[in-house]
């Protein structure tokens, strides 16, 4: 709640900037997002953030753009010891962003000129009291033009920190929610089969197109147990002439 009231008295500013004479000269032009490679983008954040020369080796292996950000990140806050407050501080910009439409409008505008969206979030990270990660990490991707992924680089952030934490999040999907103590047995099972060492983290989507049974996903993996599939895989079997001949 304190970092959305200081996030909203940093709107005026954000106002100010966006009328300002900067944006008004460079308005004619819309930024594109730049692609980087892996090496390109780890220097680049390397210059904002404090190196420190430690071998750190990420739990999962993302991949994509925001996978790459996401790494970065975790990679980051491990040197520096700071891994539960960047991912609280993370989390609490992207709230906000969601709960002011004119911010999250702001960060995903690529015609704002890349050192308005740096000057910007500098600003309020700074009076946000971020950490020196955090607010390097968010400059960062407002110079890049990728303030508008913030979403799902956190995201992928979060299942970094989680699987750091030996946390396992399991998505289980039925058509109502599963009563108590199916989902306790059902948490116990999902604990033997990941094994000692782990914690189960389940949560319960609920999608009535499946018909009935459960769809099981965890560490890119999915058991697929609904009655909608069985019902296909049956279908195809009926209609496969190749098991009526070995009758």
């Amino acid at each position: 709640m304190a970092f959305a009231n200081r996030i909203r008295s940093s709107l005026p500013l954000v106002s100010k900037i966006l009328k300002s004479d900067s944006l008004s000269a460079a308005a004619h032009r819309a930024l594109l997002c730049p692609t980087f490679a892996d090496s390109e983008f780890a220097r680049s954040f390397a210059t904002a953030t404090e190196k420190k020369d430690v071998k750190v080796k990420v739990p999962l292996a993302l991949f994509g753009g925001s996978g790459n950000y996401a790494s970065a990140l975790y990679i980051a806050s491990v040197k520096t010891n700071s891994l539960d407050k960047v991912e609280s501080e993370v989390l609490d910009f992207v709230a906000a962003m969601t709960k002011s439409p004119m911010f999250s409008q702001f960060t995903k505008d690529l015609a704002v000129p890349a050192d308005t969206r740096k000057k910007a979030i500098e600003d309020i990270a700074t009076q946000a009291k971020f950490s020196e990660i955090t607010k390097n990490f968010l400059i960062l991707l407002a110079e890049n033009g990728r303030l508008r992924n913030i979403d799902t680089i956190s995201k992928r952030f979060v299942e970094l920190t989680m699987a750091h934490k030996g946390i396992v999040k399991v998505i289980v999907t039925s058509v109502i929610p599963l009563p108590a103590e199916e989902e306790k047995e059902l948490k116990e099972t999902l604990q033997e089969l990941i094994g000692k060492g782990k914690t189960v983290k389940l949560e319960q989507k609920i999608d009535t197109s499946i018909m009935g049974g459960l769809v099981v996903e965890f560490q890119q993996k999915v058991f697929d147990m609904s009655i909608k599939t069985r019902a296909r895989q049956f279908e195809r079997y009926l209609r496969d002439p190749v098991h009526w001949d070995n009758l």
